[in-house]
Parts: structure tokens; sequence; C-alpha cells
């Protein structure tokens, strides 16, 4: 182990750890004899050097000490940073990042200094360039001292040694542990003990070891040992000087220091060679004679041996004393508590830098997922950098059979110099044999497997070096998991620089890393998946916009039908009826509601395209009960005629009556009669796709996929801003149709109705509320109608609704709404005389407010209210009558059972008859009367439940009876 010399020290040897030369340290200047004496005489009084350097330097003196003695980093360029990767390819990324640690640099607790570096004002580990590098590191050093952390900048100087002698012991102890107290930087703090120590002493030299390694056998980690970068430090050695010498290490519990460490008692030997612990190997390698040692253990404050010191050799070649003992023992108790805090200083910037790296890591792999094989390429490239060994492959494990591998990928350092390095994308794949044995234990396990010598695993094929210039060494082999903790990967690192093995610490980056790959890996398949997907639904949608489409030929034959009058049609009738029209007939008067509003000739609109579009949208109305083409057609009617007998195109303008005729024929486009309530139970694609106004949505992307198809493009000559509001208007008038946003904007609009006051709805927001209004007034059209109209659109409705009541209760096991429960039917009348009050009344009312013209619309849904409620009462008739009829048939029945007399088949059938009969209308199951059971035993009946009621169905009606006597409730609700 090398050691100092004793004698003459050089001149270049200095007491105190400051570099004054400006020059780089390669540089050659050359001055006369007088400035080389000057130079000599500095060297010599460093503590005179050091005052004067600090009164006098100036800030630019301090910067080109700092330039000029910056550490140049390796110049490797990053794949994440280099100059070329301003864009997200602006490199391949194959090129290694610049490593300012490796994984091996936190095992051994060396950090010098914290990360500095920052990017976009990102810290990270990467190296930006060697000269912002050096000049960001010194400041940060700088900064350090300043603040009292380093070296005597920012507090009185350190005194000479010739100063401390005169101090007394208390005094000396005192100012030397006032020296130490800032000293954070684990070798520098280590450094000044051992100085001071030995000044302290009047010792030659010493020696200063650490304790690492776990401290019990339950931890994982190499053995505990004492390590030491400070061996042999005198008085006058630099720090610069301690960091060249090699690392000593000592096994637990041998040697001197060793024995020191174990026990945690002191050994004062006057002569070293007489003890059989003591190495004389070290004094043959350096020449240098140890005599008397005295070996110390450094404890914390809670009395854990931290660290071993050692002086040797007193200056007056005397033994030391146990005066000296006792003060070598106080001067240590407050050196264990410095070390302790420089060592928990330490781990902390340590983890800092780790959690730094990591980022980093995660960094590079998240900031772009395009394909599979570039995220791999960065992958193994930083991988291989990270932890510094020979190989690094990534198995890709295969969907359907886990044990087996559908791709494979491989990276060596040497493929950064290929002459394409700088434009891959991809890895090389599959060059190497897979060691299936291992890499498929892990695939199938997904435990951790770290081999120290493969040839000594069963599990290693030796196979897989035979033909190749390669042998494996060691291996750490790992499975690479999604967010779901499912095995989709495995990656395996082959040969660590240095024979090395792999270590518990490369084993924790590389689990840490291989999460970020696990996801980095999993969001890249699903953005390809998310590719292919929106590939195939271009392809979908341009299949479907070829068939939703009606043919040229139908549309041919459409413009060449003559139009008539709006008055032919009475298309200004609020009272109008389809119910006698073709189809052709409403694709006609479609036409003529386009033509007398003047939409064909202000948004030059093709005439065959406008057939065409027209009979696309009928094309793609569904064939359900009565949210079909029958339906958009009649709001669109009801749109028309509001709009010419009031005049209110005149408020609304072209473009937005534009958009609320297209709103009104499309409204309900592809609608498949059910609610959003029932698509929401269902969890449909729709739901799925759409979380509010689920139909309406649906509606509207439709109604927008017919009018970019070929061949329908009504307003293909639109300016670009007059498309952007038709769409706009379209939008808002097609959601607005669901009851949700009427209940959200009636309130508004409602306040703000008031008679005579039309130039209130010329404003942006108050012409939206009555656009929404007035699709909703439309849309409930069919509740203004005659009584005939209106009772047929409510069968209709009713039977559409029913149909969805059924496959809740059929299909999702739910019981349905009252409105759509076929076994409520007879209570449709007074639901109906509901839905007019709460909904349709408030909105007519307030629209006849607005234009006298509209009081029509008010008293149609007047007089069908009070139709709704005669049928309710009629209704109501006939179920009191049925009930009169059962309470009389089982009355009579009861008097029969009195009177020890069976029921005749006429009277049983009487009563079948009469609950038959009853009112389609009475469906609420009530009590209607009670009757005595009980049974004769000339007639026997087979027993019963006593709870049981009448029981039957549509077709078979009995009476149930018991076989003792009892009271049941009779009720007209059927049971089973």
């Amino acid at each position: 182990m090398p050691a100092e010399q004793g004698g003459a020290e050089s001149s270049t040897r200095s007491g105190v750890p400051l570099p004054l030369q400006l020059p780089a340290p390669d540089t050659q200047v050359s001055y006369d004899a007088e400035y080389a004496r000057m130079e000599a005489w500095l060297d010599e009084n460093p503590e005179f050097t050091q005052d004067y350097f600090i009164r006098k330097a100036t800030r630019q003196v301090v910067d080109a000490w700092l330039v000029n003695h910056a550490t140049p980093g390796a110049e490797i360029s990053s794949p994440t940073y280099n100059s070329g990767a301003c864009s997200s390819r602006g490199g391949s990324g194959a090129t290694t990042p610049v490593r300012k640690i490796s994984a091996h640099e936190f095992e051994r607790g060396g950090l010098l200094k914290p990360i500095v570096n920052t990017i976009d004002g990102t810290p990270t580990f990467l190296s930006v360039g060697c000269q912002n590098d050096g000049a960001a590191s010194g400041s940060t050093a700088l900064q350090a001292n300043v603040s009292g952390g380093g070296g005597g900048w920012g507090r009185p100087q350190r005194l000479s040694r010739n100063e401390l002698k005169l101090l007394d012991e208390k005094e000396l102890i005192f100012e030397l542990v006032k020296d130490i107290c800032n000293e954070l930087d684990v070798r520098s703090l280590c450094h000044k003990i051992l100085q001071n120590v030995s000044i302290l002493l009047n010792a030659d030299r010493g020696s200063l070891f650490l304790v690492q390694g776990r401290t019990n056998a339950c931890q994982n980690g190499p053995k505990k040992c004492l390590v030491s970068k400070l061996f042999d430090v005198c008085p006058r050695s630099t720090l610069e000087e301690m960091e060249q010498q090699e690392e000593v290490r000592v096994a637990w519990g041998t040697g001197i220091a060793g024995h020191v460490a174990e026990s945690g008692e002191p050994v004062n030997i006057p002569d070293a060679y007489q003890d059989e612990r003591f190495n004389r190997e070290i004094d043959l390698q350096t020449g240098y004679r140890t005599r008397a040692l005295l070996c110390m253990p450094i404890k914390d404050a809670t009395g854990d041996v931290v660290g071993v010191a050692q002086v040797i050799n007193k200056l007056n070649g005397d033994s030391f004393t146990e005066n000296d003992e006792k003060v070598f023992i106080r001067y240590l108790q407050f050196c264990g508590i410095g070390l302790r805090n420089a060592q928990l200083y330490e781990k902390s910037q340590l983890e800092i830098k780790r959690n730094q790296v990591l980022l980093d890591l995660a960094r590079m792999i998240f900031e772009e997922q395009s394909t599979i094989e570039y995220l791999l390429l960065r992958i193994l490239t930083h991988m291989q950098s990270l932890i510094q060994c020979q190989r690094v492959q990534i198995l890709l494990v295969h969907e359907a059979s886990k044990g087996t591998f559908s791709r494979v990928f491989d990276f060596e350092p040497n493929d950064l110099s290929d002459d394409d390095s700088q434009t891959r994308t991809s890895p090389y794949e599959s060059r190497f044999p897979i060691n299936v044995g291992i890499t498929g234990f892990v695939a199938m396990t997904g435990e951790t497997v770290n081999i120290p010598n493969a040839y000594e695993d069963h599990r290693f094929d030796p196979s897989a070096d035979e033909g190749i210039n390669f042998k494996h060494k060691s291996i750490l082999c790992m499975a690479i998991k999604n967010s779901l903790g499912q095995i989709i990967g495995v990656i395996q690192l082959v040969n660590k620089f240095n024979d090395l093995i792999f270590t518990k610490n490369d084993e924790n980056f590389v689990e840490a890393f291989a999460i970020f790959c696990g996801m980095g890996i999993h969001n890249t398949h699903m953005y390809e998946k998310a590719v292919v997907a929106m590939a195939k639904q271009s392809v979908t949608l341009e299949v479907l916009s070829y068939h939703v489409a009606a043919s040229i030929d139908d549309a041919v034959r459409l413009r060449r039908l003559k139009v008539p009058s709006a008055a032919f049609f009475k298309l200004h009738d609020f009272r109008f009826d389809d119910i006698h029209m073709e189809d052709n007939d409403t694709l006609l008067a479609s036409l003529r509601m386009f033509y007398d509003l003047s939409l064909v000739d202000r948004f030059n609109i093709d005439t065959e395209v406008l057939c065409r579009w027209l009979l696309s949208v009928k094309k793609n109305y569904r064939h359900v009960i009565y949210h079909n083409w029958r339906h958009a057609f009649n709001v669109t009617q009801m749109m028309f005629a509001i709009l010419t007998t009031t005049q209110w195109w005149k408020i609304f303008g072209d473009i937005e009556c534009l958009a609320l005729v297209i709103a009104c024929l499309c409204h309900d486009l592809d609608h498949r009669g059910t609610n959003n309530s029932f698509q929401i139970k269902a969890s449909s694609p729709l739901a799925q796709l759409y979380s509010t106004s689920t139909m309406e949505h649906h509606h509207f992307d439709h109604c927008l996929l017919i009018l970019n198809s070929p061949g329908n493009q009504i307003l293909s000559n639109l300016s670009s801003d007059d498309y952007s509001k038709v769409i706009r208007v379209l939008e808002d008038a097609i959601l607005s149709t669901d009851l949700a946003v009427y209940f959200r904007k009636r309130g508004p609009f409602l306040n703000a109705v008031k008679p005579n006051s039309m130039n209130t709805w010329l404003a942006d927001d108050t012409r939206s509320l009555l656009r929404a209004m007035s699709m909703t007034v439309c849309d409930l059209s069919a509740i203004t109608k005659p009584w005939e109209i209106e009772k047929r659109v409510a069968d209709l409705v009713s039977s559409e609704f029913f149909e969805q009541g059924d496959m809740e209760r059929q299909e999702l096991n739910l019981t349905p709404i009252d409105i759509m429960d076929r076994e409520k039917e007879d209570q449709l009348p007074m639901m109906q005389v509901g839905f007019i009050d709460t909904i349709c009344l408030p909105i007519y009312e307030a629209f006849a407010v607005l234009s006298p013209k509209l009081e029509p619309l008010v008293e149609g849904v007047r007089n069908n209210k009070e139709q709704w409620l005669k049928l309710a009462q009629s209704c109501n008739r006939k179920a009191n009558n049925v009930r009169h009829n059962s309470i009389s048939s089982m009355t009579t029945y009861n008097n029969n059972h009195i009177n020890n007399r069976p029921p005749t088949r006429r009277s049983m059938s009487n009563v079948s008859s009469s609950l038959i009969n009853r009112d389609s209308c009475l469906r609420t199951p009530k009590i209607v009367g009670k009757m005595n059971c009980c049974i004769s035993a000339a007639a026997p009946v087979p027993a019963a439940n006593c709870t049981e009621k009448l029981n039957g169905t549509a077709n078979t009606k009995m009476l149930v009876e018991s076989s003792q006597h009892c009271n049941h409730q009779v009720t007209d609700q059927w049971t089973d």
C-alpha cells in the first residue's frame, strides 16, 4: 500500500488543499528567477497565500480559476440531449448518454458533489458540455464554501500549525472541532480529522477507516469491513494527493484496525513489530518504519462504531501516552458526530442523485413512444450505459405462450461505432443465441436471477457460447411487467465490466428502471394498437360513407319530380298531418321548405346534391316505431311553420335558419328506439363514447358524417366562417333536443320572456336560448295537434317506450320506470297529463307570449290535456265498476261456503268472467274486499297456502282456497 515517505516534502505539497495557479495545469509559464523565488516562498507559506487570495482576489480571478480547474467530463453525446435532439427524432437515440454517475458508483459511497446540471430547468445526470459542466460544478462548490460547508472560505481561515502549537490543550481541541463542525463532505472531513489528529498528538501521520457493509447477517449486501482512501496522511498532505491512492479494505476483525472496530476498544502499541496483528508488508512496500501506533474507534452519538482512526510515530520518537489517549478520545467524540452527519448528508445526496437518474431515465422513455423498436433502442442504450456491461437484451414475451418470446432485441457498446449509429431507429434483433433456460425461467416465474458465474448454474445452456467469440460470465435477468403486473418481457444483462459481478444495487436500479420500461412498452403497444384502430376506423368510415349515401340515380329521379307548393302540402298549418303522404311526398315537401326559406339560392346549394342529401338522411333513419324519418319530417315542418308564421327568420338570419332546418331533419339520425338512460344502463359503446347527451351527440356526429360524404356536401359552397357558424349552431340545436339540456336552459329563457320584446333576442346569448327552445317546441309538437293526431302519436311513443321497458326487464334484469312499464299501461293518461303540465305547457305559453300567432299551439296543448283527463276519468269509472262486480261475485262465493254448499261451475265462471273483463286501464293493485275461506269434506279442493291470493294469468283464472278457515285480502292484481 502506498504511504508517504518521511523527510523533506516536495515544494508543491501544501498544508491547505487550495490550488492557486490560474493557468491550466498543463500550461507551461516561464518566469524570471525573482518570480520563481517568490513562487517558492508562497508554496512554503500557504497560510499567507490563502489569506492574500481571500483579501485580494477579484471575481474575475475566481472565475478564471474555476474555468481552468474545471474537470472535463467524458464527451459522449446523449440520445436525449444531444445537439441534434431538439426534435423528437433529432437523433437516432443510439448514442450512449453521458454518465455523470453509473450504478457502480452508488455502491462505493463515494459521492463527491450533488447534481447541479439542469436542462430546460430540469435537473439531470446528463452533461451538456464540459465547459458548462465544470463551471456549474465549480460555482456550486464555491457557493457551498461561502455558505460554510467547504474548506473555510465562509469563516476565518484555519490557524497555521505554528499558531496551533501555541494554544493549550482545551483551546487546541476547540479550534480543531471548529475546523470540522461545518464540513459535510466525507473525504474532506476525514482528511481534516487526520491532519488535526496529527497536530493534536504531534504524530507523523495517520489513517482513517470507515465502516461499510451490512451490520448483520439478515441484511443484503457486502459483508462488513473497513474501507479507507486516506491512508498514511501527514499534516502536509493534500486531499488531491490522497485521492490518487487506491482504496484500502480491511476485513472485519482482522489486523489492528479490524480488531479495534470489532471490539470498540482502543489499542496503544509502543512497538508495532512486537504485535502479531501488525502487517509488516506495508512497511516493506513503502520503506517507512512504523514504531509507535495508537488506534481508536470513532463512535457516533448512539455508541456505534462508524470508523477507526490510527496515528503512527510521534515526531519526538516517544510512544503515545495515556494523556494522548485521553486527548484522542475527546477529539474523536466530536469527529464521530461529524462523520455521522457527513454520512447522512452523503446518503441524502446519493438518494437525490439516484432519483434524478431514474427520473431522467423515465423522461427518456416517455418522451417518445411512437414505435416499440425506437423505444427499446433508447432503453437498451441507457441501460448499458447505466449498468456498464458487455451485452443487454430485451425479450418480449409472446402473448399466447408465456414461456416463449415473440421478439428479441440486443445491444452492445460497439454498436455505437457503426456508421449508421446516428440514423438508427431500431436495435439489432436476434443476433445472439437465446439462453432459454434462464430467460424462460424469469418469464414464467417473474423472479430475478443474479448469477456470478453462468457456468455454475444448471439453468444456463453452455451451447449459447458455442461458435461465437463470447463467453457468459455474470448474468442479471429480470422480468418487465406492465401496470397490471403482467409479465410482458425480460431484460438480461451479461458480463459486467472489469469482471465485476452484478450487485444488489444493480438489481435495485434495474428493477426500478424495468418498471418504467414496462409502462413504456405497454403504452407503446397501446399506441400502436390505437394507430391500427384509427386506420381501421378510417377505412370503416370510408365504407360507411359510401353505403349510407343514397345513389345518384335516386337523387336524379327526385330532382326531376315537380315540387308542389307549400300551400299544397299545408306546410304553414300548425295542424299539419302527414298520415296520407307518401315518402316521396315528404322529400318533396322538404325541398319546398328549403326553396321557400331561400336557402338554396342564398347558399348556392346544388339541387341534385340537396336531393341526394335528403335521400341519405332518410336512409339513415332506422325503422323504429316512433323516432324515424316521419318524426324528423314533422319536426321540420313545425319549425318551418313557426319561422314563416312569426317571421322569426328575420331574427335568426339565413345561416341560423339553414342550421335549424338541417338540425330538425337530422336531430334523431340513427335512433335505436332507446333513450340515453338505456344506453348508460346497458354500457353500450355509445355511452362509453359520449358521457352526456349520449344519443344527441351520436345524432350530431352522424349528421356530420353525411354532410361530409361525397355527393352530399350541401355546405360546400359556404365560406369557412359561415361553415363554422352553421356547424356550431347545428350542434347546439341537436344537443338541445335532450330534455336534460332543455331543463337547464328553460329557467333563463322563461326569465327573458316578456310581451312585445323581440329586440331582446337579437343578442347572441338570448338568441341561442330561443333556438334551443324552438327545437324543443318542434320536437314535442305532436302534443299541439288535434286529438286524433295526438292520440295516434302517443300510441306510437308508448309502444316504443314499452319495447324499451321489455328489454330492460329481460336483458338487463331491471324494473323499468312507470312510463315504460307495460304493466302500468292504465296509468298512461295521468302520466300524459303530468308530462303536459311539467314540460309542455310552460314552454308553449312562453312562446305564445313572444308571438300571439303561436296561440294555436297553446290551445292545442290545453285541448289535449282535457282529452287525457277525460280518458283518465273514464278508466277510473270502469275500474270502480270492475271492483264492484268482483266484490259481489266474491260475496256470493263466500255465502255458498257458509251454507256448506260448494260453488257451482257457473258461480266460479262468473267470478273469473268479472275479473277477465276488467278494463285495460286497471292494473294498479288495490285491496277491494275480504273473503272467508273454508272447504267441505264433500267437495275437496287441493290445499293451498293461506297467504296466496287470486292467482292466474291472462288466459287462465282460478280461485285459490285454503284448507282451513281464514280471511284473504282480495286484490285486483294477479300474482304468480
